[in-house]
């Protein structure tokens, strides 16, 4: 099938990583002869204005694909916050357009989570060699309380991860490691404060028919595949292409045990913690009276109360497996 790339790009990505892997794109489109046009975002969000106009003006749903001897597909060049902004905007219009991704961010799980390249000319080669999209299991997202839906392609979190997020987001010291490309540390730093500072909330949680109560919740993360926080596994059974999603839960323990349960999350036994709780469906509902911090593929929602119910939708994403 003979494509033409509709290419939006956020230079910023990665501490400015984009900017780079971006040059490097360009010349590799002209050396292939692929057929393209770039859209280069200039400022926080602009990629939701960019994704919108296309949806309505040029891309079209995958079922009209043979309708066109030259197939519009729109490809994402950022991290995993640009991926999350653009598939919302996208989905917003009509949710069977199928998107193509190349990675370049400070993070990089979806990629990781999919098996998508992280390296430009292979991520380039996926896309390129691809004949239909892949069907990959992303979260849909709907507050009752905040009347606030939404979709996420790696996790939602609600508590420990999201306040690290926020800490992080709002760390005087992180624009200034940015310019060094040293913005890790930042949430190196944010993860340590948080982790001595995060109370345990109660939950409520609706899940396979059965409903539970945590007194104590500290760390709670839905997620359609293995990863998050830039590549660690906090839950390795979870696949994208199947559609449930895994949620994992940790109550608040004292800060031994959880400097324990991350040492077994290092090793990768985690999951034999009796404090690690892990459980798998295609629908959820999380209720807290409690405000928390709340993140979706690390993009802060808000510290609100909340009652969110989970389920699957099927995206479709351009690339082929290696």
């Amino acid at each position: 099938m003979e494509k033409h790339l509709y290419l939006i790009i956020n230079k910023e990505a990665g501490s400015g990583n984009g900017k780079k892997v971006a040059d490097k794109l360009e010349k590799q489109l002209a050396l292939l002869s692929v057929k393209h046009t770039i859209f280069y975002t200039e400022y926080a969000g602009h990629e939701r204005l960019i994704v919108q106009q296309l949806a309505v003006e040029t891309l079209v749903p995958w079922q009209e694909a043979q309708e066109h001897d030259l197939f519009p597909l729109l490809v994402i060049m950022g991290g995993d916050g640009t991926l999350h902004s653009a598939v919302n905007a996208l989905y917003e219009i009509d949710p069977t357009i199928p998107v193509g991704y190349l990675p370049c961010g400070s993070g990089n799980d979806f990629a990781r989570g999919t098996g998508i390249e992280r390296q430009l000319e292979k991520g380039l080669s996926q896309i390129l060699r691809a004949e239909e999209p892949q069907i990959i299991q992303v979260i849909r997202y709907e507050d009752a309380v905040q009347n606030e839906k939404g979709f996420a392609v790696n996790n939602v979190g609600i508590g420990l991860d999201a306040a690290i997020v926020q800490a992080a987001n709002t760390s005087k010291t992180k624009q200034t490691l940015n310019k060094f490309n040293m913005g890790s540390l930042s949430y190196l730093f944010s993860i340590l404060k948080v982790l001595f500072t995060q109370k345990g909330f109660p939950i409520l949680v609706d899940i396979n028919g059965k409903s539970m109560e945590v007194s104590r919740a500290f760390l709670c993360t839905v997620t359609n595949h293995p990863y998050f926080g830039g590549g660690v596994a906090i839950a390795p059974t979870a696949d994208p292409r199947k559609p449930i999603f895994d949620l994992v839960l940790v109550e608040r323990i004292n800060i031994f045990k959880i400097f324990w349960l991350i040492y077994l999350l290092s090793r990768k036994k985690h999951m034999e913690s009796k404090n690690f709780h892990h459980y798998q469906t295609s629908k959820l509902r999380i209720v807290s009276t409690i405000p928390e911090y709340v993140h979706a593929d690390g993009e802060i929602l808000g510290e609100q109360n909340l009652d969110i119910t989970f389920t699957i939708h099927e995206g479709l994403f351009w690339f082929t497996d290696n």
